[in-house]
């Protein structure tokens, strides 16, 4: 399949427009981080009525309504700058299609994470709202840092595939393992194997054992296809700005979440180490949402490269220029 013709002026979308959203992006991980906090923490009921804290606004003088609320607070932070968003999109990059599509689907699906976010309270933290509500929120969190991508590497035509089936593998297998990681919390798991890689239970019920070692063997396999990702965006996508970067970074915090995968283990799932496992894990979901979408973008597994993109050698990729710089030709 050949991909259409560029049309329109060619303009980039504009520097406002690409500042929110990154700062849009940037606090929607901060928001993950902070919900996987109030779960952890079990903070989720610590306001029993939405979207008040005891009708209240704040402050609030218990610990977990104070998480709660402020896990709150941020929501309508991004909301705002979501809203913004796309508005911008709308407004100044109408005919940027890899810009305006995500930044008008974030708008959507957090539109649905916030009524989750509602049911979920309403019905007592219910296994099914909270696994829904991770689901979503993953998903805002995706489109968010695919609208930024697309405002910082501009689309390029290309002939054939643009990607490689093997980054719609990494992705799909990385969501997957969030939602194997939110079962093991949710589930009552954290603390059936105080061993690893193996587990060596003392009196745990079968079923949580079961969820550690399908948890345990998701991040293998999502381990493998990651790594074999980063591998081939490294050695294929050299001529594309920022991919050679975000491929060494992934593999870097891969590494860093099995360790800490590691010691959440054989040191009885603390607090503090859940909390940086659950922030490496929502780090590599963006930078592997990120991966892929600069390739997608840049056609950097087509057959033949358009000459803007083949013109690009891996010295120029190199020099430290910004990413998306040069010309930028927009999707028809």
């Amino acid at each position: 399949m050949t991909s259409a013709a560029p049309s329109g002026s060619g303009r980039r979308p504009s520097r406002t427009l690409t500042a929110v959203a990154l700062a849009t992006a940037v606090v929607t991980y901060f928001l993950i981080i902070l919900g996987s906090t109030v779960r952890v923490t079990e903070s989720g009921m610590g306001c029993p009525g939405w979207p008040l804290c005891y009708g209240q606004l704040g402050p609030i003088d218990q610990f977990h309504s104070v998480l709660e609320q402020s896990h709150r607070y941020v929501v309508a932070l991004v909301t705002v700058l979501v809203v913004a968003t796309a508005v911008l999109a709308w407004r100044t990059a109408r005919r940027h299609r890899s810009v305006l599509v995500p930044a008008t689907a974030s708008l959507g699906v957090l539109a649905i994470q916030i009524v989750l976010g509602a049911v979920t309270v309403f019905t007592h933290n219910a296994p099914v709202t909270v696994a829904l509500h991770l689901l979503f929120g993953l998903m805002v969190l995706a489109a968010t840092w695919v609208t930024a991508a697309a405002c910082l590497v501009p689309w390029q035509p290309a002939s054939g595939r643009r990607l490689n089936p093997l980054a719609y593998w990494a992705v799909a297998w990385t969501f997957v393992l969030m939602i194997s990681g939110s079962l093991v919390v949710d589930g009552g798991a954290a603390y059936a194997c105080p061993s690893w890689p193996f587990c060596a239970p003392h009196g745990v019920a079968g079923a949580l054992i079961a969820i550690q070692y399908a948890h345990r063997l998701t991040v293998l396999v999502t381990s493998i296809f990651i790594a074999l990702l980063a591998m081939h965006a490294a050695r294929r996508w050299r001529a594309v700005p920022g991919a050679r970067l975000v491929a060494d970074l992934v593999a870097i915090v891969l590494l860093a979440q099995v360790a800490a995968g590691g010691l959440v283990a054989t040191l009885s799932a603390p607090e503090a180490l859940q909390d940086l496992h659950l922030a490496l894990a929502a780090a590599i979901w963006v930078m592997v949402v990120v991966l892929a979408s600069i390739g997608w973008l840049a056609g950097a597994d087509s057959s033949r490269l358009a000459p803007s993109i083949a013109r690009i050698s891996p010295a120029q990729a190199g020099t430290g220029r910004k990413m998306g710089t040069g010309p930028s030709p927009e999707e028809g």
